[in-house]
Order: structure tokens, then C-alpha cells, then sequence
């Protein structure tokens, strides 16, 4: 059943990439990733009241609220890096670092949760590491044709997208290794809700400590339309992938979610028209085949 929840959980991630890409033309990325973290609270809650338990929050352990808390906290992160990289670069550039993760995350699911790599695991781990390489490097000739990227002064942020997608990556796996850990002692939903709550907390933060606060009654209605439906697909994304967590090894949960680069793949050539080139076309083959080969 778990392979249910991540296959499900890569639908509504992929989802996600393409409707915050919507809604951050104009709005702030950190603005936009604290607005739409309301919504995936409030989605979160919702989920802990129709199952119910919401009476356990009071049963949980301090290590587990621990390591919620600092999976939340991972998440925040995240979250920030990767819409600030997808505000500023091309998506088919940025999902790819975003999902290098799953490498990252295998080995640290290796080191500190004692999953084993295999022969099938380690193979797959360096057909995505160089699947990624070679998407990374797809559009760079171009983006000076790219009006968006022209938008930007100077050369400086043309290349912050990428540090902000590597960061994006490095925290996401961390979010996944501490997830795992934080979510085995509580009901998956409300281990949802507390970590969200976190990050909407570490999401308001960054928004008052960058003085954009008075910006957010400034949003174009359209943006803010986009804003709140990436966050329902997020909530949406988020539940599948943490009831995966809590049934199945994180080692194999992640690599199927990361399928979600399929989805954003396809719609950011239907809704922006952003095509792959023959050499990054090959890069997401070998992404997905290396993502198959764990799950054999």
C-alpha cells in the first residue's frame, strides 16, 4: 500500500513545481512559500481531524516532537531555496538538482537508519547523479534568450539559482532522514501538521526579517490563486508521502516521489514551454531509469 502513497505523493509534488512557478512571477518567493504554507496547514489540521487524532498530541514522545520539529525546520529550508532557484531559473533546470536528493538521501538512510545499498540501489544512484548532470547543464546557452532571466541584473543572480537548488536538495534529504525518524512514533497526519506548523513559523519569520510583510496584500489575485493551490497539491503531496514513510523504507519511498520530475517535465513544456533538449532528454531517462532500479 505504501507504493500507493508515493506514487501519489510524486503526482501532487509534480503538480506543486508547476502551479508556485505560476504564482511567483511577480510575488516574492519567500512571501509565496509563507502564504501557501497556510494552506497546507490548514489542509494538514483538517486531515488530523477527520481521522481523528488529534487527542495523541499529548501521547507524543520528546524524541519524536524533537525530530518533527527539526524535519520542519529542514523543510523550511528547503522550501525556501527551491522557490527562490524555480523564482529565478528555469524549472527544467532547477526540479533536476531538487531531486538529486534521493542520492543524498540514500546515503544517509545507509548511515544513519541502517538501510542497505545494493547492487541495483548503487547503480541507480549513478545513472541519477549523471541523468542530473546532464539536465543541469541544458539551458544554459540560453538563457540569455530567456526574457525572464534578462529581467534580472547583472550576472550574479544567472547562477544563484543553482546554490539555491543545491540547497534546496541538501535540505530536502535531511527533511526525509529526520521525517522518517519523527514520524514512526505518531499518526502520520499529525506528524504532518506539527512539522508544517514549524515551517510556517520559520516561513513567517524570514518574510518579517526581510521587512516583505507589507508586501503580501500586494499579491495579483491571479498569483495568489496559483499561490493556494500549490499549496493544496503540496498538502496533497505531503500526506501520501508521509503515510509512504511510515509503511515503507525511506530508501525506496524517495526515489519514487522524486518521479515527480516527470510530471513537472511534462507540464512546464505544456504550460511554459520549456522543451528538452536531446542531451536532457537523455539525462531524464537515465534519472528515471536509475529511480527504477532501486525499486527492483
Amino acid at each position: 500500500m505504501w507504493i500507493f502513497y508515493a506514487c501519489g505523493s510524486a503526482l501532487f509534488a509534480g503538480i506543486t513545481s508547476i502551479l508556485a512557478k505560476c504564482g511567483i512571477r511577480r510575488t516574492d518567493s519567500n512571501v509565496a512559500t509563507a502564504v501557501r504554507t497556510i494552506v497546507v496547514l490548514a489542509f494538514s489540521w483538517i486531515m488530523v481531524l477527520v481521522v481523528g487524532s488529534g487527542s495523541q498530541i499529548g501521547q507524543i514522545e520528546g524524541r519524536t516532537l524533537l525530530f518533527l520539529i527539526l524535519s520542519g525546520l529542514a523543510t523550511g529550508a528547503s522550501w525556501l531555496c527551491y522557490f527562490r532557484a524555480l523564482q529565478i531559473g528555469d524549472i527544467n533546470k532547477v526540479v533536476p538538482i531538487d531531486k538529486s536528493s534521493t542520492v543524498l538521501t540514500i546515503l544517509l538512510a545507509f548511515a544513519f537508519l541502517g538501510e542497505t545499498i545494493s547492487v541495483t540501489k548503487a547503480v541507480g544512484v549513478v545513472l541519477i547523479a549523471i541523468g542530473t548532470f546532464f539536465m543541469i547543464e541544458k539551458k544554459e546557452g540560453k538563457r540569455k534568450n530567456d526574457g525572464e532571466a534578462l529581467a534580472e541584473p547583472g550576472g550574479a543572480k544567472g547562477k544563484a539559482w543553482l546554490l539555491y537548488a543545491a540547497g534546496s536538495a541538501v535540505f530536502a534529504s535531511l527533511t526525509s532522514i529526520l521525517g522518517k525518524v519523527g514520524i514512526t512514533g505518531v499518526e502520520s497526519n499529525l506528524g504532518t501538521a506539527i512539522r508544517t506548523s514549524v515551517v510556517l513559523l520559520m516561513a513567517w519569520v524570514m518574510v518579517f526579517v526581510t521587512g516583505k510583510q507589507k508586501t503580501v496584500s500586494k499579491i495579483p489575485p491571479r498569483e495568489l490563486g496559483f499561490i493556494c493551490l500549490s499549496g493544496l497539491a503540496t498538502g496533497g503531496s505531503w500526506l501520501c508521502y508521509y503515510k509512504a514513510l511510515q509503511e515503507g523504507p525511506a530508501s525506496l519511498v524517495v526515489p519514487i516521489d522524486k518521479l515527480s520530475i516527470l510530471v513537472t517535465v511534462a507540464f512546464s513544456w505544456i504550460v511554459f514551454g520549456e522543451r528538452l533538449s536531446l542531451k536532457s532528454g537523455l539525462g531524464l531517462a537515465l534519472i528515471v531509469a536509475g529511480t527504477m532500479s532501486m525499486l527492483l
